[in-house]
């Protein structure tokens, strides 16, 4: 995966999830890692250089917390976005927004 910009995608609905994991592999700049389960979200941000987190659609505020949580300890210079849909244009958007930010 060399050059590509690791993104991990959390989502509570699986045709959602698939449906943003292909957006997020059809970009040859991009290398996307999509889950529905927080555990399993956890293991892939620790095994991949994750450099985007995407919290999707039916994610609790308790479990954001913890997945937030979680990923400053490991990594705090991943960016953390939230993703609610609108489109290829909006999730493309949003990455290079995160991309170009300081924060």
């Amino acid at each position: 995966m060399t050059g590509k910009i690791n993104i991990l995608y959390i989502g509570r609905h699986p045709e959602i999830t698939e449906t943003v994991n292909r957006l997020l592999n059809n970009n040859d700049e991009w290398h996307g890692l999509c889950t529905t389960l927080d555990h399993e979200a956890q293991a892939l941000f620790k095994a991949h250089n994750i450099t985007i987190v995407l919290l999707g659609n039916g994610i609790s505020k308790e479990e954001e917390s913890e997945l937030r949580s979680f990923f400053a300890e490991y990594n705090p210079a991943a960016k953390i976005v939230q993703h609610y849909g609108g489109g290829s244009g909006l999730l493309k958007s949003e990455i290079y927004m995160a991309l170009n930010s300081n924060t």
